[in-house]
């Protein structure tokens, strides 16, 4: 059987619907082979527990993370992979939860300029994450009946640049590959796609990433292999997956998208 890698994927740890050890059950049942869970801005996914319970299901389990950053004003996530969970990571995790609160805050106060009333303790009380976010917002939009569905919560109100959209405070790209090479780990520009200017994400590349995610969901075979062609030339990792969430983006499965071995150990192996 080919050897597959889902190495972008959330669980209810940020703002997916899968527990950790569901989402390892699904990447058994999917046929995959590795598997990184890359919550928003936390890594309380991990745990002895969990590696053993994947090694268990015959799954390869890496460390992984998505950080929110920003770079010359524009949002960049970048993803954390194969690193160690030192006090570093966790201080920075936690840095992170404290950014989302304050942005929070100040999204709920410009709903309720569109008499849209959300207490923050609704919102705390909608989820067992530390991580909450404009996903979070949004079920809660659907279930009072402000909206009729999750994507109209974004495409009026929640969205980049939308009535209620908060920009918020942000760590920057090199303080954020900074701390994943600290704690041992390999520093990945995600889905460059969503960014499309080849010149910025260049730029973004040259501050000291190890690499870009050239697989992905929602890139086409053509867009996939200008990313993967820009990351030969500069000799740079190549990794992918399905950003899978679970229930709410229900036309993204686990392993839709993929890295094979050659891909997966490079990853692995990198600092070796």
């Amino acid at each position: 059987m080919e050897f597959r890698a889902d190495l972008h994927c959330h669980s209810t740890i940020s703002d997916g619907t899968k527990t950790p050890k569901e989402i390892i059950d699904l990447a058994k049942e999917k046929g995959l082979s590795g598997l990184s869970i890359t919550d928003h801005d936390s890594v309380a996914a991990y745990s002895d527990d969990l590696f053993a319970y994947a090694k268990t299901a015959g799954i390869k389990l890496v460390t992984g993370v998505e950080f929110s950053s920003s770079f010359n004003g524009r949002n960049v996530h970048i993803l954390g992979y194969n690193f160690q969970i030192n006090e570093n990571m966790i201080s920075f995790c936690k840095r992170h939860e404290l950014r989302r609160s304050q942005r929070n805050k100040a999204i709920l106060n410009k709903l309720k300029k569109f008499n849209i009333e959300i207490s923050e303790d609704e919102l705390s009380e909608s989820t067992h994450s530390n991580v909450i976010g404009r996903p979070h917002i949004a079920n809660i939009m659907v279930e009072k009946g402000y909206v009729e569905n999750f994507a109209e919560a974004f495409q009026k109100y929640l969205g980049d640049d939308k009535c209620a959209y908060v920009r918020g405070d942000s760590f920057s790209v090199k303080e954020t590959i900074d701390l994943i090479h600290s704690s041992s780990g390999v520093a990945i520009l995600a889905h460059p796609h969503i960014i499309r200017r080849r010149r910025f994400v260049i730029d973004v590349l040259n501050v000291g990433l190890d690499g870009l995610e050239g697989y992905y969901s929602r890139m086409s075979n053509d867009i996939e292999k200008r990313w993967i062609d820009l990351a030969m030339q500069k000799n740079l990792l190549i990794t992918g997956g399905s950003d899978f969430h679970g229930d709410i983006k229900p036309q993204i499965y686990l392993g839709c998208s993929f890295v094979t071995k050659n891909h997966f150990d490079a990853l692995v192996n990198f600092h070796e």
